[in-house]
């Protein structure tokens, strides 16, 4: 007996493949950007997300073998109706073919045709005899066929108790490593907590700088209206607005590799208590030299130099615009045409930090921010 739960099971192990390569992914950049007596706000920060991944892990881990305890109580189930089916068929083919051993020494099957009172009585007798062996041959085969299913059910079963035990142990080592990552994280927050003053003063400045970048779009829109350019958009630009949201989910990370560290909107502070963060778009970390790529094609609205930010880009998709922050060795000018994934710079990289580099990156329709995490596609 089949039971349809392997696709589920399929969707569950590759989604816990997925997610064991962003936690790799995770340890590598935590590896390349993080100093060992450098304890930082952003290693916390990506120390929560991976604790995030490893409980997904673990949730899934857990899911794959309630599908499995399912499938075996299923199975054995099964075994169980399909033995007791055979020692009936046993029991009755058993019978049946003592049945016919006591007719034949009383009376032969042709002494039992040949006695019929006429010609239609023995055509009907040696008819009913040719029922009685084909009855036996069917029994047969059903008892084998019946027999081939019970040994195979019980081979599967075999696996998935093997498979279970296997998941067991999985679970139990990522227990292990989420419970060393979250002594390691309370660490960290012991430490941080002590340099409240500079953290205090990290949230001001990421406030000013989110102040700023809200200002030049604000300003941009604002000269923009009072010229009579956005009243009624071109055909041109009305078109690249819709394609741009007809592309929200799908957009490409406007860097290679990296992990979100910053959140849109507002936000717990991971070490502060009772202060809350209302950030504008998201931070993406990566390591080392870290191209930034254009999410989506449009025209270069600004390149502005912020204080603490080093240079920020402005790319407008018609009523949309697309913000990259924290950026150095700018490639694009104002008024230029960009297309998707057209490289705008390298992200600003902290080399006495341990090498990290953080995108600040934003998306606003005309005025109002939006979730970047949201346009942005889920593969990075």
């Amino acid at each position: 007996m089949q039971f349809n739960n392997a696709q589920t099971r399929n969707e569950l192990e590759e989604k816990r493949r997925q997610t064991l390569a962003e936690i790799e992914n995770m340890d590598r950049i935590l590896k390349e950007t993080v100093r060992e007596k450098s304890e930082s706000l952003n290693e916390l920060r990506i120390i929560g997300n991976k604790l995030n991944l490893r409980e997904s892990v673990i949730k899934g881990l857990q899911q794959e073998a309630l599908l499995l305890m399912t499938r075996i109580e299923l199975n054995t189930l099964s075994i169980d109706l399909m033995e007791n089916d055979l020692k009936v068929l046993k029991n009755e083919y058993r019978n049946s073919i003592l049945t016919s051993y006591k007719l034949k020494k009383g009376n032969s099957e042709i002494g039992f045709v040949l006695s019929a009172r006429d010609f239609n009585q023995g055509y009907k007798r040696l008819k009913y005899l040719q029922q009685i062996a084909k009855f036996r041959r069917n029994e047969s085969e059903i008892i084998e066929e019946l027999k081939s299913e019970i040994e195979m059910s019980k081979q599967r079963l075999e696996e998935d108790l093997k498979k279970l035990t296997e998941l067991k142990t999985r679970e139990e080592v990522q227990k292990s490593l989420l419970e060393s990552e979250r002594r390691r994280q309370q660490r960290l927050i012991n430490t941080l907590s002590n340099r409240e003053k500079q953290l205090q003063k990290e949230i001001d400045e990421r406030r000013k700088l989110a102040r700023r970048i809200e200002d030049e779009i604000n300003k941009m829109i604002e000269n923009e209206r009072k010229a009579g350019k956005t009243d009624d958009l071109t055909p041109e630009m009305r078109a690249l607005s819709q394609n741009f949201a007809d592309n929200k989910g799908k957009l490409p990370w406007p860097v290679d590799n990296g992990i979100i560290t910053s959140k849109f909107g507002i936000q717990n502070h991971p070490v502060l208590k009772y202060v809350t963060e209302n950030n504008p778009g998201i931070e993406i970390t990566s390591s080392g030299i870290t191209p930034v790529r254009s999410v989506f094609s449009g025209e270069v609205a600004k390149v502005i130099s912020i204080p603490g930010a080093n240079m920020s880009i402005i790319i407008r998709h018609g009523k949309y615009f697309s913000v990259y922050s924290n950026i150095v060795d700018v490639k694009v000018k104002t008024g230029e045409k960009v297309r998707t994934r057209q490289e705008l710079g390298n992200v600003y990289c902290e080399k006495e930090d341990g090498n990290k580099s953080v995108l600040k990156f934003m998306i606003f329709d005309e005025k109002a921010k939006l979730d970047p995490e949201l346009w942005i596609s889920k593969k990075n």
